[in-house]
């Protein structure tokens, strides 16, 4: 059957449709991106302005078109941190299920932690043992860790890198003092989780999934030896560390000019790579491999457990 995804995020809507049978991959068809960064939409008293509310239901209704267009059997459509903390988010919410013509699953930081575990425990496989995640998002940072399919242990934080941005690095380029400032709140912030992922298992493989690590990835990472192209990639924390300096000097527009920094990422690229620095510093973390399955999937893939194989097989 053909199903729909549609990620209503901080900084993108993101459409993935694809064909799925339980059992088997899921095979993509489509995949339409819209960029918001609704962080920029966020009024003094946290709401949602009506600039971001029409831009949002905008993109909801063009992802609608889409779905329609390309005989998709169930959308299952999911709102994350943006949407779930603003001020008037049950009124938004209430207007984007409207546009959908049906309801919306907005995601707890910890739900989606779980949800995009899965998808890197499917993606490696059980032979990657403990697996630790970092998952970096416009609103949050999720981490994740255990042994099995879902998470023994997850956690949401708000160090997304569209938040950060727009609370510690307002200028563009970023001075040195805010780049000190910001880095000071993430490690205040990750400290006590850093505290309880440290009692559990050494991990044997450390994860990173969100289009923004994968971007990193491919400026200051390398792929994995014997993998074609950049699907498997290794980012070593020393090689991120050294970007950050440089990335902080060059202006916004002039950053997409760079390996793996694309238009919609350019903007807050700098905080993403600060956050995701201190993460893997408080979790003593020297590299990580990157996975290109993340949240999509991991509903997707749900989903697809929910389904009857019995009725499927008959």
């Amino acid at each position: 059957m053909r199903l729909g995804v549609l990620d209503i995020g901080s900084n993108t809507v993101h459409l993935l449709i694809a064909d799925v049978r339980p059992g088997g991959r899921p095979l993509a068809t489509t995949s339409r991106r819209t960029v918001l960064r609704l962080m920029r939409y966020l009024g003094p008293d946290g709401e949602i302005t009506q600039e971001g509310v029409d831009a949002l239901i905008s993109a909801v209704t063009e992802a609608r078109t889409v779905v329609a267009s390309e005989n998709v059997v169930e959308l299952l459509a999911t709102a994350t941190s943006a949407v779930r903390e603003a001020t008037n988010g049950p009124e938004v919410i209430a207007l984007i299920e409207e546009a959908l013509g049906q309801p919306l699953q907005v995601l707890g930081g910890e739900t989606e932690a779980r949800y995009t575990f899965l998808a890197v425990r499917r993606w490696f496989g059980w032979a990657a043992g403990q697996i630790l995640l970092l998952d970096i998002g416009g609103g949050s940072l999720e981490i994740a860790a255990g042994p099995d399919e879902l998470p023994e242990l997850a956690a949401s934080v708000p160090l997304g890198a569209g938040r950060m941005t727009v609370e510690f690095l307002p200028h563009d380029p970023p001075g040195e003092d805010a780049i000190d400032v910001l880095r000071a709140h993430a490690q205040s912030t990750l400290a006590p989780i850093a505290e309880r992922f440290g009692q559990l298992q050494s991990p044997d493989h450390i994860v990173g999934s969100s289009k923004a690590i994968r971007s990193l990835a491919k400026l200051a990472g390398r792929p994995v030896p014997g993998w074609p192209g950049s699907e498997r990639m290794l980012l070593p924390r020393a090689s991120l560390a050294s970007w950050i300096p440089r990335l902080a000097k060059i202006p916004a527009p002039v950053r997409q000019e760079l390996p793996g920094i694309t238009a919609d990422r350019t903007f807050q690229i700098v905080a993403g790579a600060v956050v995701l620095d201190e993460a893997m510093r408080a979790l003593g973390v020297d590299e990580l491999e990157v996975s290109p399955w993340a949240l999509r999937e991991g509903v997707l893939l749900r989903y697809i457990e929910s389904l009857s194989w019995s009725a499927t097989a008959a």
